[in-house]
């Protein structure tokens, strides 16, 4: 069965982006093989806001090869999109309704795994409803004082078992988790 991998990068204190939506601090170092990640998924879920931002994104002319590679792989993925209004995109699948009735059955579909893309209502909504199977956080080396926090407002504790951490030469430390059944 496919599991449901939330992957994303958050400051040392905490945040998944600045006040004013800002991700400038993320980095993206060649050791931490993304292409790697990217190559075990083919679905990404995405909010409606992050889907808007980065679902049919593309990079400038003057993006290099690599990066235009990147995005090329990423929008090859099945997308699904999950927001309260109702949309057609011929790019992506829209879903207003039974969340979890609707991410059990596709996780049954053949194929590679999940990337829980965000925003950060859509990541406390999974957390709400045990919709991830695999927590992927890359901690990057600073602290923005303030911003949007990747736990807020948790209905419950959310107990959490190491099962890998990784190490990249820019100082990001991948901590990777499953949750306590």
């Amino acid at each position: 069965m496919k599991k449901v991998i939330l992957d994303l990068a958050v400051t040392l204190d905490g945040f998944i982006e600045g006040p004013n939506g800002e991700i400038d601090w993320c980095i993206l170092d060649d050791d931490m093989d993304f292409d790697g990640f990217l190559s075990t998924i083919d679905t990404i879920f995405y909010g409606r806001v992050s889907y808007d931002m980065w679902g049919n994104y593309r990079p400038d002319e003057n993006a290099g090869p690599e990066e235009n590679n990147l995005w090329k792989v990423i929008h090859a993925k099945n997308k699904y999109v999950f927001s309260t209004q109702k949309r057609e995109n011929e790019n992506a699948v829209f879903i207003d309704s039974d969340i979890a009735e609707t991410v059990a059955e596709i996780k049954k579909q053949d194929g590679k795994d999940i990337w829980l893309y965000g925003g950060a209502s859509l990541i406390k909504t999974f957390i709400d409803l045990n919709l991830i199977d695999i927590y992927r956080i890359s901690v990057h080396p600073i602290a923005l004082g303030k911003g949007k926090p990747l736990f807020e407002d948790l209905k419950d504790r959310l107990n959490l078992q190491l099962i890998k951490a990784n190490v990249f030469k820019s100082g990001v430390v991948q901590l990777i988790y499953e949750p306590l059944k």
